[in-house]
């Protein structure tokens, strides 16, 4: 062998030779560390209970037929990993063979996204379709076919009735035995330095000495002896990799994982398994995708992306959006239960970063820029409500193609005659279904939105809004603000200019009265939010309107206006009786926020909108979605009631 005879040498070679191959082995899980930093395991930090363990999926893209020609890569995105293909060199039927796995729990994320990018920008690369596969339902379904391959529509990002090419891919799971050996055979072919498929003694000694268990060290050569059948000194992986497969299930020879370092619980088996599966990936010998990335906007994009990142000039994390991170935004998709980047103009940014989280850019508001803001904001209204302003509507369209489906549009493009008619367009019916649209006691979300949901004013402000002026009596008013609102539920649902602009009641109830509170027109984006230097919520014009339910009390409706939007419009009266999910009015032209306010110990929101922000981490909802239940009747054992209505 390359190393040397796989029989007994000289002790002198022997000594030697120690040392590179212990040199050589330190190399290559030094290099599969390298790649596992830049891959975020579920398994780390998160144990699975078995109840909730679906399987390991195995999922490769095979290849793609695309309308045109042009440079592709493919990213998949599933929960909150993100992982991406190398470029194909095929101009129209570009082949990747590149395969990734995947952790299913039964109560996890099921959906993977397949996004498809052109590659020919120097920044960013540009989205030209997508797919979505159930990877759950895909692996359960019955199918007379024993094929786990199937052809995949590739869908235009601003609509999903337009098919942009065709996606081939393959999803299987394999069994938890195989995955243990398949896990053994591949860790021993790092000492498998010729290739050969054989094993020395002293290869397999290396081994075992980096696992750092003395009592695996210690019995070594029995093991090794019990696999040498015939005594000739080497034994094929295949046999050792079986043998070593029976020893970890009776005493397992890794204390620790020697890819990644992170200590293992031996006692635990499955999550002993799903570690080792995930974080020493080499798959079935095709291309592995490349992981490590938080959303596929993060993993298409080019070289300059990664030069700012590298100077610090910009930063890609889920949580607080502060210095260098206010540069992407990334929310937590709650259908597909993935996370998303929100769109934003990089110029925009920029100038909200230098006026809100400085000092010197608020005082610059403080001395007269107020009055710029809202006279801009003016203009900008009128602007929009112009005949010449509907040949913005295509461009707005395009720059958010990945997050406007005009399938759901009630009208074409072509109806619209100004662009804020587009701008507070109306959707089809049925578009936004209801969750348990027959019971009251049951909150709905009142917007498409991003959702942020405290159980108390204190919580908010250490997670989420950090103005140091903040206040329920600073939001609704002195004489709207009763005591139980002082200690209440606060649920902020923020509204970005690509959304569905309408809002809706998110209880049912009687509209009791309107108070229309004048301020500013800061932006309400996160960057402003979570600046310590301005007050968002409670400076901005806003009309607060309060709702009497039968299930929730008192209910504090906020409609907030931000930058470029000047106009907040009602449906509604006061007086008017009003079921959950009817509209109640509309946002014009920009940026808004909807703030609601329960009583105190009126509501339990569900548990996983606290759990999101509670990482300062915003959920995207759209309207109909559940919010939570009255606690009135929370303990009653109401049936599937924790269950979310998400819209397909």
């Amino acid at each position: 062998m390359g190393h040397g005879s796989s029989k007994e040498e000289n002790g002198a070679a022997e000594s030697q030779s120690k040392g590179s191959r212990r040199a050589r082995l330190k190399q290559r899980l030094h290099l599969h560390r390298r790649r596992r930093s830049r891959s975020n395991s579920p398994s780390h930090g998160k144990l699975l209970n078995a109840e909730n363990f679906a399987g390991i999926a195995l999922l490769t893209l095979v290849r793609a037929e695309m309308k045109f020609k042009d440079k592709w890569l493919a990213c998949v995105s599933f929960g909150e990993q993100t992982f991406r293909t190398n470029i194909s060199d095929q101009t129209d039927k570009p082949v990747w063979n590149s395969e990734k796995k995947l952790l299913l729990e039964k109560n996890g994320p099921h959906v993977a996204r397949i996004s498809i990018y052109e590659t020919n920008k120097m920044s960013r690369n540009n989205l030209i379709g997508y797919c979505e596969i159930d990877l759950l339902e895909f692996l359960t379904r019955d199918s007379d076919s024993n094929s786990n391959s199937e052809i995949l529509d590739l869908l235009d990002p601003s609509t999903s009735d337009k098919i942009v090419g065709k996606i081939s891919v393959s999803c299987s799971v394999e069994d938890p035995i195989e995955t243990e050996k398949s896990f053994a055979r591949r860790i021993l072919s790092i000492v498998d330095y010729n290739e050969d498929g054989k094993l020395s003694f002293s290869e397999f000694s290396d081994l075992i000495n980096a696992f750092g268990n003395q009592v695996a060290a210690n019995k070594k050569e029995e093991m090794f002896k019990a696999a040498d059948k015939n005594g000739d000194g080497v034994v094929s992986m295949d046999e050792l990799a079986a043998l070593l497969a029976i020893q970890q299930e009776k005493e397992p020879l890794m204390n620790c994982c020697p890819v990644c370092g992170e200590t293992l619980e031996v006692s635990d088996k499955l999550n002993y398994m799903i570690h080792l599966t995930l974080c020493f990936d080499e798959g079935t010998g095709k291309q592995v995708m490349t992981g490590g990335f938080l959303t596929d906007k993060q993993a298409s994009y080019g070289w300059m992306f990664k030069l700012s990142e590298w100077a610090h000039v910009s930063s890609y994390d889920v949580g607080l959006n502060s210095g260098s991170s206010a540069n992407h935004i990334v929310v937590f998709d709650r259908r597909t239960k993935r996370l998303v980047e929100e769109l934003i103009d990089e110029k925009i940014v920029l100038s909200m970063r230098a006026i809100y989280q400085s000092k010197l850019g608020l005082g610059l508001l403080d001395t007269g820029a107020k009055d710029i803001l809202q006279s801009l904001s003016e203009k900008q209204g009128k602007k929009m409500n112009s005949v010449e302003s509907a040949k913005d509507i295509p461009k707005f369209v395009e720059f958010f193609k990945d997050q406007i489906n005009l399938a759901e549009v009630k009208h074409p493009l072509e109806h619209f005659k100004t662009f804020n008619e587009f701008f507070v367009r109306e959707l089809k019916p049925g578009a936004r279904p209801i969750a348990y649209m027959e019971r009251d006691d049951v909150a709905i979300s009142a917007a498409d939105s991003r959702l942020m949901a405290f159980k108390s004013v204190d919580e908010s402000l250490r997670f989420w809004i950090k103005g140091r002026k903040f206040s329920i009596q600073g939001l609704l008013g002195k004489d709207q603000c009763s005591n139980a609102f002082i200690n209440g539920t606060l649920v902020i649902f923020r509204l970005a200019p690509q959304d569905y602009h309408r809002f809706h009641f998110p209880v049912s109830g009687t509209v009791q009265q309107f108070v229309h509170i004048p301020g500013c027109l800061y932006t309400v984006n996160p960057i402003a939010v979570n600046s310590k230097y301005c007050n968002v919520f409670t400076e901005n014009k806003r009309v607060v309107s309060m709702l009497s339910t039968a299930e929730f009390g008192k209910v504090a409706f906020v409609a907030i206006g931000a930058t470029m939007v000047g106009s907040i419009t009602f449906s509604k009266k006061e007086g008017d009786h009003v079921k959950k999910g009817e509209e109640f009015g509309y946002f014009s032209f920009g940026g808004s926020t909807v703030i609601c306010v329960f009583e105190k110990d009126a509501i339990e929101i569900d548990e996983d909108l606290l759990a999101n922000s509670a990482r300062s981490l915003e959920t995207l909802v759209t309207v109909g979605m559940k919010l939570g239940v009255s606690k009135k009747l929370a303990n009653i054992g109401l049936p599937n009631i924790e269950k979310c209505v998400l819209q397909d």
